[in-house]
């Protein structure tokens, strides 16, 4: 695309030469920057883009997206907002690619990756080629790719879903981060269903406040659209539940559809009945009341699939199709995962990394455990510390022995982290063991017949960050290896 008939979608900007280019690419990082690219400046947290111009036009950069000049040989557009220029330009240079997309987002700060693979099921079983964006992968159609982000960078983000739509997806679900939302990352994302899951304590080393994470997750409402348009109708999907709904429902112009368990609403559950094989429900709707025999356990599950229904309904899948789906799905990786080597007690990996998610598990288990339950925990270094005695505190709460560990210390002391967890324990039925794979091996060691052990914090995760060095580490292998050693 011609550098001018890009800059078409921008309304305000000084360009100094107003010369014309070929753009072939839109890039952020300078290492990618190739012949034809429109380099855009971003000042992060550690490091200033504008710093890094001339190595782009080094590279092959045929203009540059800049909050200030910057000396180079080739164009230089000057933005108010880097950031924001760049989702524009994004959109329009991969031909606003969600506006060809039935696009559902997922905010919330628990269940959101569960409830859109539980959706990407339903709207294959639906024949209709889907796409999915999220924390573990990226998928489009059959084909998997890796992901840095939950939600990636704007331009990261159009050039997928352009990629779908080269691909013939029909419809897409993502993962919306409260930091993409607050970052600006999908503005110009045409979302068509906004879903909310829940809101519980995570995230403050950014957002400092629960008040300033509320007002983030409800910035995909507020963008929902503001126009009713028959052909491509915009839903909001709230919890019931959750007071942050009441909020959300103010700030959106969209039609809102609930679900919720405790409270009215459009989608219910009801006469919730589990089991450690799965989960029974009245599952209620404006079309008809079924029950429901699924596989995945707990009551978050029950919110997750409940979510997932009301986003189908609004998309027109039919409820027989919706329900076929959830009796079969047999869960995501990392998300109440089960490790079984054939032993006599119960080992269960679980994302679970804040105290509203961990504080879910613990109430699962205790409602299937015969024996002892024993939850490894442990909080990330460099993040949110004022969850690490809360989070210590659940686990001690929900578990005979609660076993306080190492989950990504990054440039924090470890013990220092398991110092901070401790001070919120009044009860003595803990231990320390800063070693993660020293603590999964002393839990498998101890676990008599009818137990159940919990690794919460990691679960999908195949790495623990220690300093500078990522290192491989996998709960459920390291559980698994654990487990063959002991049978030996």
């Amino acid at each position: 695309m011609e550098l001018q008939s890009l800059l078409a979608y921008l309304h305000d900007f000084t360009i100094k030469p107003t010369e014309n280019a070929e753009i072939t690419s839109i890039e952020m990082d300078h290492r990618q920057v190739k012949k034809g690219s429109l380099f855009v400046c971003v000042k992060g947290y550690t490091v200033d883009g504008h710093d890094f111009a001339t190595l782009a036009v080094e590279s092959g950069a045929a203009a540059i997206i800049a909050e200030r000049p910057v000396d180079v040989s080739v164009p230089v557009i000057i933005v108010k907002n880097s950031k924001r220029a760049m989702a524009v330009l994004a959109d329009g240079f991969y031909e606003q690619p969600t506006q060809k997309l039935h696009l559902i987002g997922v905010t919330g700060t628990n269940g959101k990756t569960s409830t859109t693979h539980v959706m990407e099921k339903i709207f294959q079983a639906n024949e209709q080629k889907t796409g999915l964006i999220g924390t573990i992968e990226i998928r489009i159609g059959d084909q998997s790719y890796e992901v840095k982000n939950t939600t990636p960078e704007s331009v990261t983000l159009q050039q997928t879903f352009h990629q779908m739509v080269q691909e013939n997806v029909e419809v897409a679900a993502m993962e919306v981060s409260s930091h993409a939302l607050d970052l600006g990352r999908v503005h110009g994302c045409d979302f068509d269903v906004a879903v909310f899951t829940n809101l519980t304590q995570d995230h403050l080393d950014y957002h400092k406040t629960m008040d300033d994470y509320r007002r983030a997750k409800g910035l995909l409402f507020a963008q929902l659209g503001n126009t009713y348009n028959h052909k491509k109708p915009k839903f909001a999907v709230l919890n019931a539940d959750d007071k942050a709904s009441e909020e959300y429902t103010r700030n959106t112009a969209a039609t809102v559809v609930t679900y919720g368990i405790d409270h009215e609403s459009d989608v219910r559950a009801k006469n919730i009945q589990m089991t450690n094989a799965g989960t029974t429900f009245e599952l209620i709707t404006p079309f008809d009341t079924v029950t429901v025999q699924m596989k995945l356990i707990g009551k978050f599950s029950v919110y997750n699939v409940l979510a997932a229904t009301a986003a189908c309904l609004v998309s027109n899948v039919a409820l027989q199709t919706i329900v076929s789906v959830i009796e079969q799905t047999e869960g995501v990786p990392g998300r109440f995962e089960v490790v079984d080597e054939n032993q006599d007690f119960s080992v269960v990996v679980d994302y679970a990394h804040t105290p509203d998610s961990l504080e879910n598990v613990g109430k699962t288990v205790q409602q299937f455990a015969q024996n002892n339950v024993y939850m490894i925990v442990g909080c990330g270094g460099d993040r949110d510390r004022t969850k690490r005695p809360l989070m210590a505190n659940i686990a001690a709460t929900y578990s005979t022995e609660a076993i306080l560990t190492s989950d990504n210390p990054r440039s924090e002391d470890p013990n220092e982290i398991l110092k901070e967890m401790a001070a919120g324990i009044t009860s003595t039925n803990y231990v320390t063991i800063s070693d993660r794979k020293e603590a999964i091996q002393y839990a498998v060691n101890k676990a008599e017949k009818g137990d159940v052990i919990v690794i919460a914090g990691k679960g999908h995760e195949t790495y623990q960050i220690i300093g500078d060095e990522v290192l491989d580490f996998d709960d459920r292998e390291v559980a698994r290896q654990s487990i063959k050693e002991r049978q030996k």
